[in-house]
């Protein structure tokens, strides 16, 4: 099997031990495809070597609905970390924390947005005003305004288009943040920065695990972690687009 090295001096304690547990809780699914792990140690990990192709529908189907598969594979609860792990997991470099909560919206306000509102007001990529249409937004869905009764979701946590890798078989995930969530929260990021057959992807997965009315609708809500996540890191664009989608959320609510 051909090997892919990853390095990185100055990881933090855990950091490829959290991967390494994302990656093989969400390969037990038996879902979507995973990049399979072959040896991980404190400042390194080593994958297989994926061979890329070039996107097609018929794999894009194959992933919908795989995904689908990995999401119905659950969790023990919300902001669960992979079975065994302890500890924060990490989103790119960035640390999180993954600690069980009985329902979504206290979960995901507390845990995936908030921590990275004080960032990106420190780094001035988010204004004070700014600030606080989020922290109104954050206590909406804290609330439960959009807690509903499907059970806590086996999400890779990270799915932008980069960490979609289109293989000679068909889709591989790679660089999962993989948690205990809401499924809509995948398919809202994955739609973010733009996937290739992403409506074919979508379709997919709809008709195995059909999705709740008023989905799309609700995706500003489940983007305002991956927004905040680069608004701490990545410039006031994206502090504007969190805004954004927080007054879509209240809008909702």
């Amino acid at each position: 099997m051909e090997q892919h090295v990853k390095t990185r001096p100055d990881a933090a304690a855990g950091f490829f031990a959290a991967e390494a547990a994302g990656l093989r809780w969400l390969a037990e699914a038996g879902g979507a495809r995973i990049a399979e792990v072959i040896e991980v140690a404190d400042r390194r990990i080593v994958l297989e070597r994926i061979a890329e192709a070039r996107p097609s529908a018929e794999a894009a189907d194959a992933f919908g609905a795989a995904l689908a598969a990995t999401h119905d594979a659950g969790a023990e609860a919300f902001g669960s970390p992979p079975p065994g792990w302890t500890g924060d997991i990490f989103i790119g470099s960035r640390p999180q924390p993954a600690r069980p909560k009985p329902t979504w919206g206290v979960f995901y306000a507390a845990q995936r947005v908030e921590p990275f509102v004080p960032i990106a007001l420190a780094a001035g990529n988010l204004s004070a005003s700014g600030a606080e249409v989020v922290d109104r937004a954050c206590a909406l869905i804290a609330a439960g305004a959009f807690d509903d009764d499907e059970p806590p979701a086996r999400l890779h946590g990270d799915l932008w288009a980069g960490n979609v890798l289109w293989g000679e078989e068909g889709v591989v995930l790679i660089d999962p943040a993989a948690q205990g969530g809401h499924r809509e929260t995948d398919l809202a990021m994955l739609a973010l920065f733009g996937c290739p057959f992403l409506e074919r992807i979508v379709d997919a997965y709809d008709r195995v695990r059909p999705l709740r009315d008023g989905w799309s609708e609700r995706v500003p809500v489940h983007q305002l972690h991956p927004l905040a996540v680069h608004a701490a890191g990545h410039g006031p664009s994206y502090g504007r687009a969190l805004v954004d989608a927080a007054e879509q959320t209240l809008a909702l609510g």
